[in-house]
């Protein structure tokens, strides 16, 4: 669709976030723009992430129309969880039979969905595809440019970001055995492995890997050859998953916890990445993200007749929704993080006691489940 003469809305990001708001704000009849990068036919190296993503998001993207589309073995159900602490009796599990779910979350190739929702947005009503040299005046301009967002730093918007000093690892994986639909995540001082059950590139026996690591031992990890960084994982994971193999290039990004210090102001607001970045070990990165898109999208629909989208204290009622939530995910993945990279024997003893005694609570594991379904 060609650019329009006037916008409402000028979303800045076209990333899974911003698309998502695309769709969802075209869909009330609005004039929308989405700014950003024509998406490459071929990447110069394949996308290995990959989402969990929860309830509360699937039913997003359902509504929209985009969950049925996506590929039937880009999406994997996980049925169950199991984390394990650094000392013996460090055990916990979680299964959705238990928890009266369909599922805990839902493994989503990232390359897919965000391929699918740009298909959607190509067939989308009242929706542009725009380039930074279109003109883009609105009522409202939304920022989901991610975590290096130009135009946040533009509006003198300050991102405080505190760096762990940490590094991702990403990759696809294949074992010799089938994942069952189970996640497998372990906390090792000082570093947090999650394998995540996956259909691609072989069906039932893939993983998706995300491994945080102290930033010298992921960089020789990523320089290293595949039989290094394999035998490295058999020793992570003592063979729980099968023997692993690698089946694609490492990705890495350094690791932080980060807020800006405003999200809105007469005519902008921010939302996901460009708003705040907490740590990968929970996978609730863009759940956050999604969570605001049905939030500012919700506020949006209920608006008085009167007010323009860009008043800014439309914004403030979906900055006001938002905070709770985002504040408890950035707080709980921080402190668990600190909880197991602390070296003293008693606090390794007692966090793992812990894990083991929380295991034994089925109405708190329903509890943290249910928030983390509907975050």
């Amino acid at each position: 669709m060609q650019a329009m003469a006037t916008l409402d809305v000028c979303i800045r990001g076209n990333g899974a976030v911003g698309l998502t708001l695309a769709l969802a704000l075209a869909r009330q009849g609005l004039r929308v723009g989405l700014v950003g990068p024509v998406p490459a036919t071929l990447p110069a190296t394949p996308d290995v992430r990959a989402y969990a993503l929860n309830a509360a998001s699937r039913r997003l993207l359902t509504d929209l129309r985009v969950w049925d589309a996506l590929p039937a073995d880009a999406v994997t159900a996980v049925d169950e969880m199991r984390v394990a602490g650094d000392a013996p009796g460090g055990q916990l599990s979680f299964s959705a039979w238990q928890q009266g779910c369909e599922a805990l979350a839902w493994i989503v190739d990232a390359a897919a969905l965000e391929a699918t929702l740009h298909t959607a947005a190509r067939f989308a009503p009242h929706l542009a595809m725009l380039t930074d040299a279109d003109s883009h005046d609105a009522t409202l301009t939304v920022l989901a440019e991610g975590k290096a967002s130009a135009s946040r730093a533009a509006l003198g918007v300050q991102f405080q970001r505190q760096a762990y000093g940490h590094t991702a690892l990403a990759a696809r994986l294949v074992a010799d055995l089938p994942h069952g639909g189970v996640a497998r995540q372990w906390f090792r001082a000082p570093d947090v492995l999650a394998l995540l059950p996956f259909d691609r590139p072989e069906p039932t026996r893939s993983y998706g890997l995300v491994w945080s690591l102290p930033a010298d031992r992921a960089a020789a990890l990523q320089a290293a050859p595949a039989a290094e960084i394999e035998a490295a994982l058999a020793d992570a994971t003592g063979g729980a998953a099968g023997t692993l193999r690698l089946a694609s290039p490492v990705a890495a990004w350094p690791l932080a916890i980060a807020q800006a210090d405003r999200l809105c102001g007469p005519g902008w607001v921010l939302v996901g990445d460009a708003a705040h970045q907490v740590h990968p070990l929970a996978g609730q990165g863009l759940n956050l993200g999604l969570a605001d898109v049905a939030s500012l999208a919700r506020v949006i629909a209920e608006r008085e007749a009167w007010r323009t989208l860009g008043d800014e204290i439309l914004l403030r009622r979906h900055v006001r929704e938002r905070a709770g939530a985002t504040r408890a995910m950035g707080w709980v993945t921080d402190s668990l993080l600190h909880l197991f990279a602390h070296p003293q024997p008693l606090a390794r003893e007692l966090r793992n006691r812990g894990m083991g005694l929380l295991n034994q609570l089925a109405p708190i594991k329903r509890f943290l489940t249910q928030r983390a379904l509907d975050a």
